[in-house]
């Protein structure tokens, strides 16, 4: 399938879009979904590792003096990588690039699962929906590490999966750089998995595909969300379950236990549109929306939920599963202290 250019695709989406009622606009996905050239970091991050002494230079009598063989001063690879600037496909490959290129994480021959946020039948410019070119990027660049296989795939709420597939853009792109999109609709297929680090939540039915994956790459839509604050890459993963009103007791604390159990390899955090307001589906009101064109990636989630919640004018401790997730150690909410490196992609 040819690849939609942005221009065509906003053509086509904005007069789909206008079969959508207010109604399907509120009620989807409602409540029960709820290294590179360094540039800048953030205050108090750690610049470079700290120099390994020299072993001192010993001889023995009579012997020929020689030298130690000089070692190659370890690269220090940033926790996180922010790139602003430009289109989202320069965004994501030049923040893979600075954080050690996507082969880092994916191995030759992997079986790859990708898992944006596809919870309602939007076009993407509501930013209720995760950008089809940072998914159809990732595709690619998983095809270029030497992935065997690459599926995309959310559990949408707000919609058929057909729906959220083809209007959000997310499928066109996929498809067009060589990925599947599958679908999470057989019921057999979520197995009630045991959560051995679990504090609140002790099992859930989660899609087998998604245990079984060698790698799964998380991207989430940085947006608002009328139950958690914010939708990020912890509460993405939401989308692997079967049963959310599970979720609704304890709802910061569940989400961390859940994420304990699916722990991606690497997030990705969509920031290329943010949604402010009205999440998780923004009312279809584009005023809700607002166009920085940023994307984070770190392999860890936590850290990354951090770093995206500055995008709001928020604090991670205002979140309460990126605190629960901390304090469970599945990651760094203390971002000061973070090796953060903060890239121009260019236009």
């Amino acid at each position: 399938m040819a690849k939609l250019s942005r221009r065509d695709f906003i053509k086509i989406s904005v007069v789909g879009v206008g079969s959508l009622t207010l109604g399907q606009f509120l009620s989807a996905c409602g409540h029960v979904l709820s290294h590179a050239i360094p540039t800048a970091s953030l205050p108090g991050s750690p610049v470079s590792p700290t120099d390994t002494p020299a072993a001192p230079f010993i001889t023995t009598p009579g012997a020929t003096a020689v030298p130690p063989t000089e070692t190659a001063t370890p690269i220090s690879l940033p926790d996180l990588v922010v790139a602003r600037g430009g289109e989202p496909d320069g965004l994501v490959r030049k923040a893979l690039a600075a954080i050690g290129g996507l082969e880092r994480f994916v191995p030759t021959g992997t079986n790859v699962i990708i898992k944006p946020n596809i919870c309602v039948a939007h076009p993407y410019q509501y930013a209720a929906t995760t950008n089809p070119w940072v998914v159809g990027t990732l595709v690619k660049m998983c095809f270029e590490a030497g992935a065997g296989r690459v599926r995309v795939m959310d559990y949408p709420f707000g919609c058929t999966a057909e729906e959220g597939y083809t209007v959000s853009g997310i499928k066109d792109q996929v498809e067009a750089e060589g990925g599947e999109m599958a679908y999470m609709t057989p019921l057999f297929k979520y197995v009630k998995t045991p959560i051995p680090n679990g504090i609140d939540l002790k099992e859930i039915e989660v899609f087998e595909d998604v245990l079984k994956a060698d790698v799964l790459i998380n991207v989430p839509i940085a947006k608002d969300h009328s139950s958690t604050r914010l939708t990020l890459g912890m509460k993405n993963l939401m989308g692997v379950i079967l049963n959310r009103n599970t979720m609704h007791v304890n709802l910061g604390q569940r989400i961390a236990d859940l994420t304990s159990l699916i722990q991606p390899g690497l997030t990705v955090v969509d920031a290329v549109r943010i949604l402010v307001a009205n999440g998780p589906s923004g009312g279809g009101d584009l005023n809700n929306v607002r166009k920085i064109d940023t994307v984070i990636v770190s392999p860890d989630i936590v850290a990354a939920d951090s770093y995206a919640t500055s995008l709001f004018g928020l604090q991670p401790t205002d979140i309460a599963y990126i605190s629960a997730g901390a304090t469970m150690g599945l990651g760094r909410i203390d971002i000061q202290n973070l090796n953060i490196m903060e890239i121009t992609a260019g236009s």
